[in-house]
């Protein structure tokens, strides 16, 4: 009896020990890795024009991405590490190399109080409803609004928890994706107020040298029921009386556990001087069916454009690409049929 109970006081002690030991741990590892099938509903795949927006983007089958993130948390300060490889990582960095991995994030933040936080290092934008890996977005393809602002950005950023229910973020970066370091030796300026979960976002730089210019930014959402979500997202971009404004809207039913239904509803337009500049209306209908850690996402998108010269918005670019139906014939339009599949761990 005394060898046993000796022998089952050590394995409780050492399973104790064990979890006492997991809950402390200060590395976490996580990541995600996805790929996907795409076919042009209303054009030949091999008709080389695309939507006019980041990422996925090719035809047949092809990888979005593979990214992997260790985090190491401190008593009062810590570090992120987030490298990624695959086509949509090199488009979200601007490096054409898509084999070696590439840096994602790379940050060190402090936590000087309870109520305020310092990051320093390159991080992904505060701007906009959507993220560059996958696993983070309802639907698999990007909006027009994501594409054409910052990625991330590469500076000093100070978060404030004012409350349980506002904050506060104010940044000093390098100018619009500028991700290493500021040639021009010009700076931009970021800010984010947060109430209740609606976000209001500021960017500025100077719009030299490739610049975004001056950008505001209306991103948030409401439960408009238990299973019925609405996000929202809104911005109006200037750069020296030239830019981009639009809304979309992102309404998700979860119909089970396993199960969800969305829509993003798109307008997205170009101004400045001349009339009848482009714009487009894209919609696009994802399903996202859950199991374990992998997502499957099938998904249809149609996009309408107006005033676009023959497709310049296909390639991102004007004057870019120009789309043809099946009869070989220029189109003001382009539909797609996505099947996703997302792994996070």
């Amino acid at each position: 009896m005394k060898k046993l109970f000796t022998l089952t006081f050590l394995f409780v002690a050492t399973v104790l020990f064990a979890q006492e030991e997991e809950k402390k741990s200060p590395l976490t590892i996580s990541g995600s890795v996805d790929a996907y099938y795409q076919t042009y509903l209303t054009a030949p795949d091999n008709q080389g024009a695309t939507f006019g927006t980041a990422f996925a983007g090719k035809s047949g089958f092809a990888l979005g991405m593979a990214n992997i993130i260790a985090s190491y948390e401190g008593e009062k300060a810590g570090v992120v590490l987030d490298l990624v490889t695959g086509p949509r990582g090199a488009g979200a960095t601007f490096n054409t190399d898509i084999v070696d991995g590439i840096v994602n994030q790379a940050y060190v933040y402090w936590n000087v109080s309870e109520s305020t936080t310092l990051t320093f290092g390159r991080w992904n934008t505060f701007l906009g409803y959507e993220v560059i890996a996958p696993a983070g977005n309802f639907n698999y393809s990007c909006s027009y609004l994501f594409s054409s602002g910052p990625f991330s950005h590469m500076g000093l950023k100070a978060d404030f928890a004012l409350s349980d229910d506002v904050s506060l973020m104010l940044a000093v970066t390098n100018p619009w994706d500028t991700n290493d370091v500021s040639m021009s030796g010009e700076y931009a300026l970021g800010a984010q107020l947060g109430v209740y979960g609606q976000y209001l976002n500021l960017y500025y730089d100077s719009g030299n040298n490739g610049g975004l210019g001056f950008e505001v930014d209306y991103t948030g959402g409401f439960d408009l029921s238990d299973s019925f979500y609405l996000g929202i997202n809104a911005a109006y971009n200037d750069n020296d009386g030239a830019g981009f404004y639009g809304a979309a809207l992102y309404p998700q039913i979860a119909t089970s556990d396993s199960f969800s239904i969305g829509l993003r509803g798109e307008y997205y337009a170009l101004h400045g001087d001349g009339d009848d500049l482009p714009s487009v209306f894209a919609t696009t209908l994802t399903g996202s069916y859950t199991t374990g850690n992998l997502i499957i996402k099938p998904e249809v998108r149609l996009d309408a454009l107006s005033n676009a010269d023959g497709g310049m918005f296909w390639d991102g670019t004007p004057g870019g690409a120009t789309v043809i139906d099946s009869d070989g014939l220029p189109t003001d339009s382009l539909a797609a049929f996505t099947l996703a599949a997302i792994y996070s761990f």
